[in-house]
């Protein structure tokens, strides 16, 4: 083995401050199994289909069972996945009969091509037939393929974000053009959507705390259930979501984008939940606690947010009052001045 400083170069760690996989030429793992998971339900939950005789909508993921992870060695990356999951889809026809099945992918694979996938759409026993299963079988079963393509896309995009370090003369062994694209030429991927997310490697994230607060032309107990109540988070957002609004129940809204947990819930009083956006490091969660003030013909609400990574602090101070706020009062007619 050579001594520090000297022998062959590859194994010389003076050269970078982090003394970190010097040149990209030792092998690296990233397990990629959590932020999987917590993707894959973003990108599935809400999935909705319509036409004249209905709509449906993936409405939980149910079964998740599988792998993932990144192996870079001598600056090339090496994607390991391997999913079997199930999700539970719910119709309605336009005379207002409900409907529930399942959908069963188990061969989600760095092997399989998306086309190559087997996507399996079914009406749950006891349930009366109905066109809206065909209508899954087709728009339904290509709106998961496309979903599980993006969730790709995003596993060589967003999670190897710094995996490639700089050599030790400063540049980067790009990844080909076609290693990117290989198994990917059915997926689109919007731009816009494919922002760097930084992910959990162990080290401390820096954070902040703030409070921010609004005033509400509603009782506090109003207010409240607004937070709780899943067709109203549905209506004021304006999109499928999914609200379980008792402690330990699990939130997820706005297409997927902010998910989380209620952790303590005094009625009418207040509500703590961890909460998270999807492109925040991986595991990470700000704790945010809600005060109902009651304040006679209307209620002040104070917001309390902890943990929020600095670099996120005025897009999630703006995002709470564009679509809470906001969206609130706007939805529901509780208008009064901002602070």
């Amino acid at each position: 083995m050579a001594k520090w400083g000297e022998g062959d170069p590859r194994w010389i760690v003076e050269e970078r401050a982090d003394a970190t996989n010097v040149n990209n030429w030792h092998w690296t793992e990233r397990d990629a199994t959590n932020w999987s998971s917590d993707k894959l339900k973003s990108l599935l939950l809400g999935l909705s289909v319509e036409d004249e005789e209905g709509t449906c909508e993936v409405t939980e993921v149910s079964k998740l069972e599988g792998e993932a992870s990144i192996n870079n060695r001598k600056g090339k990356l090496i994607f390991f996945y391997e999913w079997n999951l199930k999700a539970t889809w719910t119709g309605k026809s336009k005379t207002g009969v409900k409907y529930k099945g399942s959908i069963e992918v188990p061969n989600l694979s760095d092997e399989n091509d998306m086309e190559d996938l087997d996507i399996s759409v079914s009406l749950n026993k006891d349930e009366p037939d109905t066109p809206l299963v065909n209508l899954m079988k087709t728009q339904g079963a290509e709106k998961v393929r496309e979903a599980l393509g993006s969730y790709v896309g995003f596993l060589k995009t967003e999670f190897t974000q710094g995996m490639i370090l700089p050599t030790a003369n400063g540049v980067a062994k790009p990844q080909s053009a076609s290693q990117s694209k290989a198994k990917l030429d059915k997926t689109q991927v919007s731009s816009g959507s494919c922002t760097a997310a930084p992910v959990n490697t162990g080290v401390k994230i820096p954070t902040c705390k703030f409070t921010i607060k609004d005033t509400f032309l509603t009782s506090p107990a109003e207010l409240y259930r607004v937070f709780l109540n899943q067709e109203m988070v549905q209506a004021f957002t304006r999109s499928p979501a999914t609200v379980d609004g008792e402690r330990g129940g699990k939130f997820r809204l706005l297409e997927g984008n902010v998910f989380g947990e209620f952790t303590e819930l005094v009625p009418d009083e207040k509500i703590v939940m961890k909460w998270r956006f999807n492109n925040w490091p991986c595991e990470h969660y700000a704790t945010i606690t809600l005060m109902f003030v009651d304040r006679s013909s209307e209620t002040e609400l104070k917001v309390e947010c902890r943990g929020v990574p600095n670099s996120e602090e005025e897009q999630t101070k703006g995002g709470w009052k564009r679509y809470y706020f906001e969206a609130i009062k706007q939805t529901f007619g509780y208008g009064a001045r901002l602070f």
